[in-house]
This record gives structure tokens, C-alpha cells and sequence, in this order.
């Protein structure tokens, strides 16, 4: 296998930047700089010299092979952060035989093949890698930690003792077999078949977590939403004006509301309209409204709004406060009455959903889970049609275990991989 090579950290100017390595001749390319090599794990300040040139003063550390990221030999350089230093360091690399700069994530993708991670930890990782948030940043280190592999082993380990158990009937067909295995294969389907609903159910908040929460401001023409928006991002993110109709788009604004993910929408007014490029985007602010997550209904003085139903843990709120008296919750974008008690009531919402989230957070892991809870509805359906159909169910359990391993790559992963790994920056 190649030893490969690449800088680890972002580019451009920094303090310290680091340059990995992993394959079977990486301690020798260390050693090319004319340096001795220093005890495995532990660190040592070395003068990289090239063709009797000092090329740059690095930490440098080794790792033996099933001690490292990758399972590798492997190698790390830490350089001081100047772009020629780096840049001249990795020109002899580039020229010692056996070695190559790596690819995306193949740093990575070498510790999935050597078992170090298994797939949904490499998920997890790639997720860690773009968190944005606390709450994305504690989700996705649970999934780095191993917390998929190690539920999807017990589902499996209660999946291949009711299998061993159907076997063991089918081996036996011809003889008189004194013990009824069924209720007890039907106590372990039942149980497997509760938990893996929980998880699907708590699947989907989970993935609003990883991918982000969409709060949509709902109301009338000139109700204030692009002001309210204005306020919440603290910039002038949509233009506004007096102008009834001025919002024809959906705009999106990302924040981090309290650790939480949340992209708020600003939709265009709602209202009955002849105007053709008016109407488009009415429906396509009621369209995104009815798919968010929450929906803030600003209201004034025009009535019922067209298109969008208030549905429950929607908040309904009095716009333009400073204008308007009125009771209940009440906010003005303009002078920010209101604004920190909306926000406070939007991030108990989210919060309060946040707590049902599961281990699951990609569609694949969902799409994985509901594979293996038909197949156990099947096992289940043919136990209870009597012992003649034993044969059928044994293949459902097969059917169910396969689709447990899919879950943490030990089968039917290959055309996921490139489109995972693409993901993942050069050194890593």
C-alpha cells in the first residue's frame, strides 16, 4: 500500500500546521530530513534538513501500526504555520519514492478498512468536522464515540440468537423436538421491534439537529417579517420598505439559537394577488411555511391569512408593538420589544423536541432500521402461521441481520463510500 501524505490543517498563515502521514514507509520519510526518530508517541522537537539546507524546526511524533487514526504506521510533523515552510516540506515528500498526497478522505477511509471506525462513525466524524452548533457538536461526537455500532451489536446479537434458535428447529424437522421455540423467538422480535421504532421516531429530530431547524415568519403583506428577520440576524439581511409585496422570495438566515441549529425563513406576504410574480412567491412562501419545523404568525390588522394553518407549538404573535396596543405576545422589529421573548419561546420548542432525538441522524441509518423492522414484521407473520413456515422466517431474521450490518458498513456500502468520502477534506 502507498504511504500518503497531506496537510492536515487549513492553509494560509497559523501558528502550527500539521502534516500527516500513514503507510509503511512514513517513519523512513521522517527519517529522509536527517533527523533521528524519536520513541513511538511521543513528541520531539527536530531540525528538518534537506540537501544540507534547514528546511524548518518541527515536533514530531510517530505512531506503529494499530496505534494510529488510520490502523497505519504513521507520522505527524508539526511545522510552524508559514506557506513556504509547509510548501517546502511537502516538495521532498512529493519526490521520496513510495510516497503520494492523498486523496479526500482517505486518511479516513484507510481506518474504516483497517476496523478502526466503522461507517457510522465515519458519518460522525464528517458531521463533527461541520458542526456548527453545541447541540450538532454533542450529537455528532456520540456517533464519533461508537454509540450506533454499539446498539446495532445488541440488535444484532438478539437477531442471531432468535435465528440460532429457528435453525436449530430446521435442523431438527425430522425428529421430535421437545421444546415450542417460538414464544421465545417472538419475546425477542417484539422487543427488537419496540426499540427500533423509538429510534426511527427519534431518527427524524435527530437529523433536524445534524441538517438544522427551519422557522418560517408567516404573515400578512408589510406585517414587519422582514424586520423581525433584520432583527433576529442583527444585519440587514432582506430589504424593507413601506411598499406592501417588497419579500417575493424565501429568505433564509442561519443562526445558533442556545446550541441549537436554526435557520429562520422570511416569506412573502400572504394575500390574495393578481400580480403573476407576486403569486409564485406566495406559494412558494406557503409551501416552505407548511414544511418548516415552527412557524411564527406575525399578525396586524388584515385578518385571516390565506394558505397556512396554525398548527400546534406554532406561535402566534402581535406585530408592530410599538404601533399597536394590544395583549399577549407582542414584538416590534423595529424597536426589539418582544424580540428576546420570542426568541426565548422558540429555543423551549426546539429544545423540548431536541430531547426526543435518537441515535440515528442520517436518512441512510433510518432507511437501514425500517428495512430491518419489515423484515421482523415478517418474521413475526410467519411464526405466528404455524412451524410449517420456520424456513420463511429464518430467511426474514437473515434479511434483518444483513440489514443491521448495512447500518455500520459490514455490507452493501460500497457506492456510498465515494459520495461519504467526498465530503471530507485532503487531510483527512
Amino acid at each position: 500500500m502507498d504511504t500518503i501524505y497531506a496537510l492536515a490543517s487549513a492553509r494560509g498563515k497559523a501558528g502550527v500546521a500539521v502534516l500527516r502521514l500513514s503507510g509503511p514507509r512514513s517513519h523512513e520519510a521522517v527519517q529522509a530530513f536527517g533527523v533521528p526518530l524519536p520513541p513511538l508517541r511521543h513528541a520531539a522537537l527536530r531540525r528538518l534538513t534537506w540537501n544540507g539546507e534547514v528546511l524548518d524546526e518541527a515536533l514530531v511524533l510517530l505512531f506503529g501500526a494499530g496505534a494510529s487514526f488510520t490502523g497505519e504506521t504513521s507520522a505527524e510533523l508539526h511545522l510552524h504555520g508559514s506557506p513556504a515552510a509547509v510548501s517546502s516540506v511537502l516538495r521532498v515528500l512529493s519526490g521520496l519514492p513510495g510516497l503520494r498526497a492523498a486523496e479526500a478522505g482517505e486518511f479516513t477511509r484507510r481506518a474504516l478498512e483497517n476496523g478502526r471506525l466503522d461507517l457510522a462513525q465515519v458519518e460522525g466524524l464528517a458531521d463533527l468536522i461541520d458542526a456548527e452548533t453545541e447541540a450538532q457538536r454533542r450529537q455528532a461526537m456520540r456517533v464519533f464515540s461508537g454509540a450506533i455500532g454499539e446498539r446495532a451489536e445488541q440488535w444484532r446479537a438478539d437477531l442471531i440468537r432468535a435465528a440460532a434458535l429457528l435453525e436449530a428447529t430446521i435442523d431438527f424437522a425430522d425428529e421430535d423436538v421437545p421444546v415450542d421455540v417460538t414464544p421465545e423467538v417472538l419475546t425477542l422480535i417484539d422487543g427488537l421491534l419496540a426499540d427500533l421504532r423509538r429510534e426511527v421516531d427519534g431518527s427524524r429530530i435527530a437529523e433536524r439537529i445534524r441538517d438544522g431547524f427551519e422557522v418560517a415568519i408567516v404573515g400578512a403583506p408589510n406585517a414587519g417579517k422582514s424586520t423581525l428577520l433584520n432583527a433576529l440576524a442583527r444585519r440587514e439581511a432582506a430589504i424593507t420598505s413601506e411598499i406592501a409585496g417588497t419579500t417575493r422570495d424565501v429568505i433564509e438566515v442561519r443562526m445558533d439559537l442556545d446550541g441549537l441549529p436554526v435557520t429562520f425563513l422570511d416569506t412573502a406576504g400572504l394575500r390574495e394577488t393578481s400580480d403573476l410574480v407576486e403569486s409564485l412567491g406566495i406559494e412558494r412562501a406557503v409551501a416552505r411555511a407548511q414544511a418548516a419545523d415552527l412557524r411564527v404568525f406575525l399578525l396586524d390588522d388584515s385578518g385571516p391569512l390565506p394558505g397556512v394553518a396554525v398548527q400546534a407549538d406554532d406561535l402566534v404573535v402581535q406585530g408592530k408593538a410599538d404601533l399597536r396596543p394590544g395583549q399577549g405576545l407582542r414584538l416590534s422589529g423595529r424597536t426589539g420589544e418582544g424580540v428576546p421573548e420570542l426568541v426565548a419561546a422558540i429555543g423551549e420548542r426546539l429544545r423540548w423536541r431536541s430531547a426526543g432525538a435518537g441515535s440515528l441522524t442520517r436518512e441512510r441509518h433510518r432507511l437501514a432500521i425500517e428495512r430491518a423492522i419489515g423484515a421482523m414484521e415478517s418474521v413475526r407473520a410467519e411464526l405466528l402461521n404455524g412451524q410449517q413456515h420456520t424456513e420463511l422466517a429464518a430467511d426474514d431474521l437473515r434479511r434483518a441481520i444483513r440489514s443491521l450490518d448495512s447500518l455500520v458498513g459490514r455490507v452493501d456500502v460500497e457506492s456510498l463510500l465515494g459520495e461519504i468520502f467526498a465530503s471530507f477534506c485532503i487531510g483527512k
